[in-house]
């Protein structure tokens, strides 16, 4: 799973990458369309999606000449557990400080 959530995040990383996802959260769209924003190539797209496309956030198919792409159900849970785990920790901890911020002072000098 650390591969998987590694490759994830390195894909999250790029804020072009971002960009496209969010667009593919309207729906499935050809590497046109997605690259009609950018002021890039469509090569460079291209490359963006292998990118996501690698590290399991999208999915492409083919349809005639043209390639739509989609985004991958489920591709955000290693990212989302990963973060669920992160935050309990925290909670953890500030819960373990407020109990101490709210201890009685002469109690803290106590052993």
């Amino acid at each position: 799973m650390l591969t998987t959530l590694d490759s994830r995040l390195a894909a999250l990383a790029d804020p072009t990458r971002r960009a496209i996802l969010l667009r593919l959260a309207k729906g499935e769209a050809t590497v046109l369309e997605i690259a009609a924003p950018f002021a890039m190539s469509q090569p460079a797209v291209s490359h963006h999606l292998k990118v996501l496309e690698r590290a399991g956030l999208i999915l492409r198919r083919t349809d005639g000449t043209r390639h739509p792409c989609r985004l991958a159900p489920d591709a955000l849970a290693p990212v989302e557990d990963w973060l669920a785990r992160l935050r309990n920790s925290m909670e953890a901890n500030y819960q373990r400080l407020d109990a101490l911020l709210t201890q009685d002072p002469e109690e803290k000098d106590k052993p």
